[in-house]
């Protein structure tokens, strides 16, 4: 597992500092661009920090790529078959549960498939995402609540939820039993600013 952390940790260095230098962005760039402090960012690129999962979105929305881009290994591969147990897990839940990213693809399109699982009575709550970013939710077990804009939807196993995800947004189990759901995320092909209005 440390090993797997250590392997992750290094390719998102490798990732963002080759990012931000072909872009020819300062680490003051990035930081306003994404909305992440300097200091964050220099831990992240000197391979010092496991960054959080927002940390990593609003860093793949300033440049414009997946957070799976970020994560994946040098070599890229026709074909790829991985174990659902090797994806990095990036939100641990406090009584068990997790999001982890299965896979994600930069080409043709952004789409991130994501497998989460919520303990009873967890919560995760989301930042907004790129303008035009949609999600798509199907839950497998369990009932999910999910909150966007203050509003409360509630889907059962075997009920998807397609929703914009560029707002704030909140995925509850308020249930006894636990919730199994899949995930993926379309995310527009274009650079984000979170300075712009």
């Amino acid at each position: 597992m440390t090993e797997t952390v250590a392997a992750l940790t290094a390719a998102v260095a490798g990732h963002v500092r080759a990012l931000r230098t072909a872009r020819g962005w300062s680490l003051d760039e990035l930081a306003g661009r994404s909305g992440v402090s300097k200091g964050m960012v220099v831990q992240i690129e000197a391979a010092r920090t496991n960054p959080s999962v927002g940390t990593l979105v609003r860093i793949a929305d300033a440049f414009g790529v997946t957070i799976a881009r970020l994560l994946e290994p040098a070599e890229e591969r026709t074909v790829r078959i991985s174990d659902a147990e090797s994806a990095p897990q990036l939100w641990r839940g406090s009584e068990g549960g997790f999001g982890r990213l299965l896979r994600g693809m930069n080409d043709p399109s952004f789409v991130e498939l994501w497998e989460w699982r919520f303990a009873a009575g967890e919560r995760h709550t989301s930042e907004n995402h790129m303008p035009g970013t949609r999600e798509v939710l199907h839950v497998l077990e369990g009932t999910l609540t999910l909150t966007v804009d203050g509003v409360d939807y509630t889907a059962a196993a075997g009920q998807t939820i397609d929703f914009l995800a560029d707002r704030a947004h909140t995925y509850t189990n308020a249930t006894a039993e636990d919730t199994r759901l899949m995930m993926i995320a379309i995310i527009p092909n274009t650079e984000w600013d979170r300075r712009s209005p």
